[in-house]
């Protein structure tokens, strides 16, 4: 096999398990992260006793794990201990006293839909078994392939119709269930990787399927003890990674990558480079404008970005056992909520949190006696012109005042040890997120599988992607599918001739 040198463009997760990947076939790998630390959106905080993962924080289709660390000769088992949380959260709305509990307990799924509706849960099971075909074909099927020419979509279009994936996902849920509230609880998955649940193809009820089918899991440590044990098997297979050393430009000669540039003034040779930055900064700053110049429709087809979040970070000295491992707070106003922050471009009047609280499994992730907290609102885009210096602040008032007097979390605001906050402003700045989004390009129908970023470039020879911005999509599940796709066509074309070892 010819051994290829290989860099890595940012040590997200999806990063990770590309330069994983590439070590398994056989090539030299070096990863560049521009940040002190890897971890890319999945980063981490400690201060004063209290630890806080920054991005994602759960755990799902624990198989795919499984896989990558066997392909580095290691056991997930041993490196990575999971634990199973039950629930998996619980959903609390501002317009009603009941909550739902979700969990992969069929049984209790069935009774926590027959608080809201005794029809609506007569119909669980058949819900369950159109998400389950949705989550087998459209996920286990089309999210492990390349989508690399219109006619592998085209190919996939008579699936989705059939499964009734093409509508959306609201639609689809709505088909099942008739309940305001049970909709809304099997609805929402896409606002993990930031989708409005309105306007994405309902492939996407496969979220909420494979957290029931699969689990929702915890690493002891949070999600960056596992962004440690990525980097930790990169590392051990032979690969280099460099923090805190910023990419400038990717240069290529005859339209091929060549070398990879960085602020340091390092001059990285590469027969390959697997970007795992947002595709549209990887085009912009890192591509010459000549070979940044995409063929069209893509040209003139400007893709539309996922909303922000903004981010609160709160180590308090008292515990809060109201709450659990995740907690989901929906307003009154569930669906002007989704409008307001994905396409009227503004911070909505209404509030819908998530709030995260790892010390409720592992106590070690908060100081003695007090929580760590992590609260997520999401928020437009940079595109919506939002001053952030001035925004954060009065959101940071509104979210703690709201938690504390209509929530009940009891003197939260005099309770707070240790607080940090993350903004658009930094999505942008330190995540190189255009506009400042926090999950991506959008993953509605028309930018997905083939009209998303393609794993291998549409320009230039020998460059590729992973991460939320390309083929499959966001999350945590989706990068690393990202990265086995984009591996596998890194290997095709090897093995085909459209991938060589370039001139000196």
């Amino acid at each position: 096999m010819t051994r290829l040198r290989a860099v890595v463009v940012g040590a997200g997760l999806g990063g990770l398990a590309a330069a994983i990947r590439l070590q398994a076939q056989g090539h030299d790998v070096t990863v560049v992260e521009r940040r002190p630390r890897i971890g890319g959106r999945a980063y981490q905080i400690q201060e004063a006793g209290y630890t806080f993962d920054t991005g994602p924080s759960l755990i799902t289709m624990p198989f795919l794990l499984d896989e990558l660390f066997e392909l580095a000769g290691a056991s997930r088992a041993r490196e990575l201990p999971l634990r199973t949380l039950d629930p998996f959260y619980r959903i609390h709305w501002q317009d009603d006293p009941r909550t739902f509990d979700f969990s992969g307990s069929h049984g209790r799924m069935r009774e926590q839909v027959a608080r809201f509706s005794s029809s609506d849960a007569a119909h669980y099971d058949a819900f369950i078994a159109a998400s389950r075909r949705i989550y087998e074909e459209a996920i286990l099927g089309a999210g492990r392939r390349p989508f690399l020419r219109a006619v592998d979509f085209a190919g996939l279009v008579p699936t989705m119709l059939r499964l009734g994936a093409a509508r959306s996902l609201a639609s689809f849920v709505a088909s099942h269930f008739d309940e305001p509230h049970v909709r809304q609880a099997f609805d929402f998955h896409s606002l993990f990787i930031g989708g409005d649940p309105y306007r994405v193809p309902a492939v996407y009820a496969a979220l909420g399927y494979l957290q029931i089918a699969e689990g929702v899991w915890y690493a002891d440590g949070g999600v960056y003890s596992l962004v440690r044990a990525l980097g930790g098997l990169v590392e051990r297979g032979g690969g280099r990674i460099l923090t805190g050393e910023s990419v400038t430009s990717i240069a290529t000669r005859d339209g091929r990558v060549r070398h990879v540039g960085t602020a340091s003034g390092l001059s990285l040779p590469a027969d390959l480079v697997v970007s795992n930055a947002d595709p549209l900064v990887t085009r912009r700053a890192l591509l010459a404008p000549r070979d940044a110049r995409e063929p069209l429709p893509w040209r003139v087809r400007r893709p539309s970005l996922t909303m922000s979040c903004y981010l609160l970070y709160l180590g308090t000295t008292r515990r809060y056992p109201q709450l659990q491992h995740h907690t989901l707070v929906v307003g009154s106003d569930y669906r002007g909520f989704i409008a307001d922050v994905t396409r009227r471009r503004r911070i909505s009047r209404d509030l819908s949190l998530y709030i995260h609280a790892p010390s409720r499994t592992e106590p070690a992730m908060a100081a003695p006696g007090g929580e760590s907290l992590y609260v997520l609102l999401p928020v437009p885009n940079l595109a919506s012109g939002d001053d952030w210096d001035v925004r954060g602040p009065e959101l940071r008032d509104r979210v703690v005042d709201y938690l504390e007097h209509e929530f009940g979390l009891e003197h939260l605001g005099n309770s707070i040890a240790v607080e940090h906050a993350f903004t658009p402003a930094q999505f942008a700045s330190e995540l190189w997120a255009a506009d400042g989004n926090a999950f991506g390009i959008e993953p509605v129908l028309t930018q997905s599988a083939y009209f998303r970023q393609p794993n291998r470039d549409r320009t230039v020879s020998g460059l590729y992607h992973v991460g939320a911005g390309t083929h499959p999509g966001g999350g945590i599940p989706g990068v690393l599918l990202t990265a086995e796709v984009t591996a596998g066509v890194i290997a095709s074309d090897l093995r085909t001739g459209r991938l060589g070892r370039a001139a000196a």
